[in-house]
Order: C-alpha cells, then structure tokens, then sequence
C-alpha cells in the first residue's frame, strides 16, 4: 500500500467519521425528544450536529493545541529544531509544518492541522532538551508521517466529535435522572433503548478514539524511520519518553494524539499485553514500538 492509499483512506474514513457523528447525535436528538415529548429537540439536534462537524473540521487543530497550552514557537529560539523540520519535511515532501512548543518538563509531542498545508508539530520543552539530534530528528520524522498520510485530519477531528458525544451523553442521562418519575407514563421498552443508546455511544466513541491512533503508531514509526534512514533515533527517543512524568495538561479526548501517551500507561515492562487491555489503550505497549524498530 503506497501513502497515497493510506492518505485516501484517511480522507474517507474522516467522512464516514462525520456521518457516524450525524447519525448518533440525532439518535441522541430522537431519544430526548421522545423521552419530553418534544419534537423540536430532534431538530436542533440535527442543525447542532451539522454545525459541530463544521467546528470539526475547521477549527479541531486550534482546540487540540489550545487544550495542550502550545504556543508558535519563536525561530530565533529554536534554529536547530526549525532546521531539523525544515530538512525532513523536504524529504517527506510535504511543506514545512508550524512548529509549536509546549512549556512543560515531560517528553511528548504531536502533530495536528486538516492537511499538510496548514499543519501543525508541537514538542514539550522536555523532549526537546532531553533528547540529542538524531532522537530529535525520529520524534520529528514520525509527526511528519502522521501528517503526509493524512493522519492528523482523522485524529484531530476525533478530538471534538469524540469528546462532544461524551459530554452530550452525560448531560442528557443526567436530565433523565432529575426528571425521575416524570417519565413513568413513556413506553418502557422504548425507555430501555434510549438508555441504552445513550450508555452506549460514549463507549463506542472511546472505542473508536482509541483505534484511530493505535493502528497508525506503528505505521507513523515504521515511516519516520525511512525518512531519517536511522530507526535507532527514533527507537532511543521512545525508551526516553517512556520514562518521562505524565503530561498534566493531558485530557482524554487529545490523549491519542501523542507520540506516546501521556497518561503513561503504554509501558508493560517485560509482561506481555493481554488483548483485551489493548482494546483500551491509545497506544501501542511501547515495548513493542521499540522492538519493531531495532529489528528494522
């Protein structure tokens, strides 16, 4: 599979992302209006649901470095970082992303924008003084492949979509749980259902975060490493990072944009990762990123 497949991939899966959000909101939408017998709730569900993947799409890489604190980095500050983006990026050809910085200790980093065009590379203040070049040069490397392959649209938009179903969820459970037994006359089985549909599609929508970013760590180190032509870097870079203190401005709904998680619950030591417990994590077990790339 050439980039251009993964890209396109990306660029669908992004869509049917936005229809699945339509779809679960006006779900959401029908349950409440059924639960107050009030048909007008459907129909601001379906506009504000419209509107939102609107915000998604435009504005999803501005709440995503918002929420993280990064701020546009100053050249003059940071030649060698500028340099290193700039040089791999004409390898990668793709144009020069922004660089961000994030103040703080920990080691992680991400990439995020709606295309290369208009991207973005945020590196915390730790990774960039605890790592050397050739580390520097494979975190870089890996950001550059989630953005040549389009990654960064379909995560970035996960932010929003993901986090606003959650929430939506959770306001409307919390407004059946006042009403009480205001609710008794309703049909019990439809009752049922719509409880149901509003557990069900937070988890579904962490579920669905948490495969987006999971399948594309592997590809993003596999390509990063081509681009340096030296998987060592980047393999080094993770054992570092793994050892770093959580990144304290991290939330669940960007967690999966990092290079590593930021919760730190990626690294498994020497155990070997049940499956199930993966389907929970937003990375990879870090030992395994790692291994994959010394045996390049």
């Amino acid at each position: 599979m050439t980039a251009y497949n993964f890209r396109d991939s990306n660029i669908r899966k992004t869509w049917a992302l936005f229809v699945v959000f339509l779809l679960v909101v006006i779900g959401v939408g029908w349950v409440v209006s059924y639960i107050y017998d009030t048909p007008a709730i459907l129909y601001i569900a379906v506009v504000f649901s419209v509107v939102m993947n609107l915000v998604a799409y435009w504005k999803s890489d501005k709440i995503a470095l918002g929420m993280s604190g990064a701020k546009e980095a100053n050249p003059a500050h940071h030649k060698e970082i500028y340099n290193i983006l700039e040089n791999l990026a004409i390898t990668a050809g793709v144009p020069t992303p922004k660089l961000y910085i994030i103040n703080d200790p920990s080691m992680n980093a991400f990439a995020t924008g709606r295309n290369p065009s208009c991207a973005v590379v945020a590196l915390t203040t730790g990774i960039i003084q605890r790592l050397d070049r050739t580390e520097l040069e494979g975190v870089v490397a890996h950001e550059l492949s989630h953005i040549k392959n389009y990654d960064i649209l379909l995560s970035t938009v996960v932010v929003v979509l993901v986090g606003f179903i959650s929430i939506l969820s959770d306001i409307v459970m919390r407004s059946m749980w006042i009403r009480g037994s205001d609710d008794r006359g309703k049909n019990p089985v439809m009752l049922a259902i719509g409880i149901a549909a509003l557990i069900l599609a937070p988890i579904a929508a962490i579920l669905m975060q948490l495969a987006v970013s999971r399948k594309r760590e592997f590809l993003a180190d596999a390509s990063g490493a081509l681009l340096t032509r030296y998987p060592q870097g980047l393999a080094s870079a993770l054992e570092k990072i793994s050892t770093s203190a959580p990144f304290p401005r991290a939330r669940n709904a960007t967690a999966h944009l990092f290079i590593s998680n930021p919760f730190r619950a990626d690294r498994t030591g020497n155990k070997k990762t049940p499956f199930f417990a993966k389907l929970f994590m937003t990375h990879p077990p870090i030992e395994e990123r790692i291994k994959a790339l010394r045996e390049m």
